[in-house]
């Protein structure tokens, strides 16, 4: 395994007043530059450290890969409607077939019927799916989705995230990404 030199490759997990990070998917990280600028600003603080050291003419310290916000960031009551998040809710597969290939969405109730783009008449479909259904309703193909489509809270989005960890986890992150998980009895 090559060692990892440049400091392009250090990230830190960027958590909120309480320790929790900002978010589990995508996974709160900042860049190496993002995080020395808070940390000289005093606006985080430095939680745990990679032994990758940076240096200047005056000054030499290791690069935070964990930080923790001084003030707590409330989060939204609603998260955005993005297709991503569409997809998280929905576990990244088609809810018609249970396929993982080729995901898009679909309007429940058709557009040409009146159906909107909002959280509660977008689903995720796969492409064959979709184009089976095509502007039809549900019952008109006998094709119903999984799980009818709901408005996610933020924290449903985040145990969601969590069954899809990201490819690299640093060590020294993980202690802070599910010490908020229930144990097992």
């Amino acid at each position: 395994m090559a060692l990892q030199t440049s400091v392009e490759k250090y990230p830190a997990l960027v958590l909120n007043a309480d320790y929790r990070p900002l978010s589990y998917f995508p996974l709160s990280l900042w860049s190496w530059q993002d995080t020395l600028k808070s940390v000289f600003l005093e606006r985080v603080d430095i939680v745990s450290e990679y032994d990758r050291v940076v240096r200047s003419p005056s000054f030499e310290m290791r690069l935070p890969s964990v930080i923790s916000l001084k003030r707590y960031i409330k989060q939204s009551k609603q998260p955005a409607f993005t297709r991503f998040n569409v997809f998280l809710r929905d576990g990244f597969r088609c809810q018609y077939c249970g396929s993982l290939e080729e995901l898009t969405f679909d309007h429940v109730l058709p557009r040409r019927l009146g159906g909107q783009t909002v959280w509660e008449n977008i689903t995720t479909a796969c492409a064959p799916c979709n184009m089976r259904k095509g502007g039809r309703l549900p019952r008109e193909v006998n094709m119903f989705p999984e799980i009818r489509p709901y408005i996610p809270t933020p924290q449903m989005l985040n145990k969601q995230g969590r069954a899809f960890p990201p490819n690299y986890l640093h060590e020294s992150w993980r202690d802070y990404l599910y010490w908020d998980t229930e144990l097992e009895e």
